[in-house]
């Protein structure tokens, strides 16, 4: 099936526009999620709000947004307000410097979307990409979205473009905030170390060699479920004993014959569709 695409926009550097489609490069609807259920009578649960200091349910149309400054102290907002906060939306992802893409540490990566040339823009897109590619380069930028301002990084790939949200500074931490000791390291282990690192190096990461076997088993067992089946607990494995030695578990390692992987695992069966509720 043809992906859809979520908007139109325009990505520009210098005097050059590309018309582009944003296609989503993840699928959120692939998680399973459960609803709260009563459990005597397995119905659906509504939730309320309840005011803490009055002691009443509270309904969505006398609601507003606060902002707590102080413990117990807030300032309201109402959604004029907080509308006229927001960024307008500008279509446009305008680029403002370009970067090696090595530079960009992953860790500032978010939300992902593919980018598809829109009608005459064929010819630029295909330019923009080889370039970056060429280069080893990314596109670094703004766009304004749904109210919001976000850093943006294209960055080709082997088939087109991806538009990379990034977080902002402040919201990612820095790895000096985590207590991590100087150690050393002794050559004979690091000798070791690079050894298993080469036993087990692949040409490229393939992303179908793995499989998510949690939520094959929870389909598995929502079908069970729902065809009315016993389902078997299967007892968790006892642990295996702790290598305390650095270098026997290094030799140990290299000394096991890598697995073969295996092939991608089908599919598991969606889950059945609910029944129909009786009349």
């Amino acid at each position: 099936m043809a992906a859809r695409s979520l908007a139109s926009l325009t990505v520009s550097f210098g005097l050059v526009s590309i018309p582009v489609k944003l296609f989503s490069a993840t699928e959120a609807s692939r998680a399973i999620s459960f609803n709260l259920l009563h459990k005597t009578c397995g119905s659906r649960l509504k939730q309320q709000y309840f005011c803490v200091k009055e002691e009443v349910p509270v309904g969505r149309e006398d609601m507003a947004k606060g902002y707590e400054f102080e413990k117990d102290k807030y300032v309201m907002f109402t959604p004029e307000e907080l509308k006229a906060l927001e960024e307008a939306g500008t279509h446009t992802a305008e680029i403002t410097e370009f970067a090696p893409i090595d530079s960009v540490d992953p860790v500032y990566f978010d939300k992902a979307y593919y980018l598809g040339p829109d009608k005459g823009g064929a010819k630029p897109y295909a330019l923009l990409a080889r370039a970056l590619r060429e280069s080893k380069r990314c596109a670094l930028g703004r766009w304004a979205a749904r109210g919001k301002q976000y850093i943006v990084m294209i960055r080709p790939v082997e088939d087109g473009l991806v538009m990379q949200q990034l977080l902002y500074a402040g919201e990612v931490r820095s790895i000096k905030d985590i207590d991590i000791p100087k150690t050393e390291v002794r050559e004979a282990e690091l000798k070791l170390a690079q050894q298993l690192i080469e036993q087990q190096t692949a040409d490229k990461f393939d992303p179908s060699a793995y499989t998510d076997e949690v939520r094959g088993r929870i389909e598995a067992a929502i079908q069970k479920k729902v065809e009315g089946q016993e389902i078997t607990m299967v007892e968790a494995p006892e642990p295996g004993a702790q290598v305390i030695d650095l270098m026997e578990a290094l030799r140990a390692s290299l000394e096991r014959k890598p697995a073969k992987r295996a092939p991608a695992a089908a599919q598991p069966a969606k889950p059945a569709r609910k029944a129909a509720a009786k009349k």
